[in-house]
């Protein structure tokens, strides 16, 4: 917990081009990591059982099909930086 912390003020006294890196590499790692686990779970509750197997499976299917290309999984994984942008967006209209 303490490095998520030191990271966490590290990227907020950061300015310009390194803190948009920092972002968009976490929001990356996110869609990476996070975005996948997700589906995996809300799918297996409403839907049933990944017919590929487990989330295992899925994160295989979803790191190669990345791999190869494929736009619907390159959004899912870039969609936390898009959403960030457009709460970045919303804060601005909100501020003015």
């Amino acid at each position: 917990m303490p490095s998520l912390l030191k990271f966490w003020r590290r990227y907020r006294q950061t300015r310009g081009l390194q803190h948009e890196l920092l972002a968009f590499g976490l929001c990356l790692a996110f869609g990476l990591i996070v975005m996948p686990l997700l589906i995996w779970a809300i799918g297996s509750a409403k839907l049933g059982p990944y017919a590929g197997g487990g989330l295992g499976a899925l994160w295989g299917d979803y790191l190669l099909a990345l791999l190869k290309g494929s736009l619907a999984y390159w959004l899912v994984a870039l969609g936390p930086y898009a959403g960030l942008w457009l709460l970045r967006g919303v804060r601005y209209r909100l501020s003015r």
